[in-house]
């Protein structure tokens, strides 16, 4: 059975209820498949790739990768994570881009603060990191952009 399209037949209820069900347990599982692919993939080895093959400067092909990650995590989301939304491809991957660049801005600000006021490693605070930002990404998506919670 397909889920529901319009915003308007989704459960109510207030954020935090909405957000327990079982039906978005589901939908986060499916994310994080997807985003830990999409990193590996896209984030570390298109990085690579355009670094150490091509030759390309560091800092561009990061903001290179970051858009392609972004595009493939985009196609998922679109197909498979948040299935059955009514919000349109252009304007969803607007406002998916717009989402990463909130993401991009908790990572950041979350990196400096664990590495200035606590002794963690830089490896394991981007960990902790990711998860933070991942689910802030993932309810923002749910919620504003593909309308599914």
């Amino acid at each position: 059975m397909r889920e529901p399209v319009a915003h308007d037949n989704l459960p109510g209820g207030n954020l935090v209820s909405r957000l327990l069900r079982p039906r978005v347990g589901w939908m986060l599982l499916r994310n994080t498949v997807v985003s830990t692919g999409v990193f590996v993939v896209f984030g570390l080895g298109l990085l690579w790739l355009l670094v150490e093959q091509g030759g390309m400067d560091t800092v561009l092909s990061t903001g290179i990768s970051f858009v392609a990650a972004n595009t493939a995590h985009y196609i998922f989301g679109r197909t498979w994570i948040f299935r059955g939304t009514d919000r349109g491809v252009a304007s969803g991957y607007a406002l998916f881009l717009i989402n990463g660049g909130i993401g991009l801005a908790i990572t950041m600000g979350s990196m400096a603060l664990l590495l200035e006021h606590t002794p963690i490693n830089y490896l394991a605070a981007r960990i902790v990191v990711s998860v933070i930002a991942g689910l802030a990404m993932f309810v923002l998506n749910a919620v504003w952009n593909f309308r599914r919670v």
